[in-house]
């Protein structure tokens, strides 16, 4: 089981997510506050830098535990050529990230269940409906 197919990839708009937060109003007027005065450019701005300056503070827990759980950084893309290539090797994938994990649209799900041991993603796993639900036995969470 190896890992061959680490490729970095650009990170783009599309690759963004989306999250929902639950605030208190007093917490929220005073982001609106801030962003009034000209602290930040909006709510987002706010949130964000928030996001980053906590990250920043536990750069090294995090640095650690990616280094002990074996995750690769970043944005990961797996194409179908490189699906192709692992089992033509006899191969499988683990797939062990902390960002972005994506599957080509043309993966089927049967080169997915050929090649893809297993799957362990912090962040987003973006693959097929089809790919998903023929990998779902081996989705694990961290």
């Amino acid at each position: 089981m190896v890992n061959r197919c680490q490729k970095m990839v650009r990170m783009t708009t599309a690759d963004l997510e989306k999250i929902t937060i639950n605030m208190a109003p007093v917490d929220l007027g005073q982001i609106d506050l801030l962003v009034r005065e000209g602290f930040y450019q909006n709510r987002t701005d706010f949130i964000r830098t928030a996001i980053r300056n906590q990250l920043t503070a536990h750069a090294e827990a995090i640095k650690r535990t990616v280094t002990r759980r074996e995750l690769v950084l970043g944005l990961q893309h797996y194409t179908r050529s490189d699906l192709e290539a692992l089992r033509a090797a006899g191969e499988k994938l683990e797939i062990r990230v902390l960002g972005l994990a994506s599957i080509a649209d043309d993966v089927s799900p049967e080169l997915a269940l050929e090649t893809i041991d297993s799957v362990v993603v912090l962040g987003a796993f973006r693959a097929s409906r089809e790919v998903k639900a023929a990998l779902a036995g081996r989705i694990r969470s961290s």
